[in-house]
């Protein structure tokens, strides 16, 4: 079976920890990340590639710590070259997801490695 293309969504565990959002308001952060991703890098071919099957699309959703280490993430893909959007919340100005094109799992390398499923 040949590796398919997954969008990889990191949300901030302490949203919910720490800061008590309620599950919908972290929900919708990432929903907002995908789809920004989505829109932004729509003319990229490994996004093509993701919804030329809608049915078969695979999203993988992660946990960080707190902001600080979702902006160290977000630097590591970019040192990876793995573009992504990182969704901060207005008006609060708060960085609370990123979300990836779709990529390859060895693409990743060990850019999210530091991440964990989120539970």
């Amino acid at each position: 079976m040949s590796e398919a293309r997954t969008m990889f969504i990191v949300m901030r565990k302490d949203l919910v920890k720490v800061l008590q959002w309620p599950l919908g308001s972290i929900v919708a952060q990432g929903s907002h990340a995908a789809i920004a991703t989505m829109w932004k890098y729509r003319n990229d071919a490994r996004v093509k590639e993701y919804t030329d099957n809608i049915e078969s699309m695979h999203k993988v959703v992660l946990s960080t710590k707190n902001e600080a280490s979702l902006l160290r993430m977000a630097e590591n893909l970019q040192q990876k070259n793995i573009p992504y959007y990182l969704w901060t919340e207005q008006p609060e100005n708060t960085p609370t997801c990123l979300a990836t094109v779709p990529v390859m799992r060895s693409d990743l390398g060990d850019a999210l490695k530091q991440c964990s499923l989120l539970s």
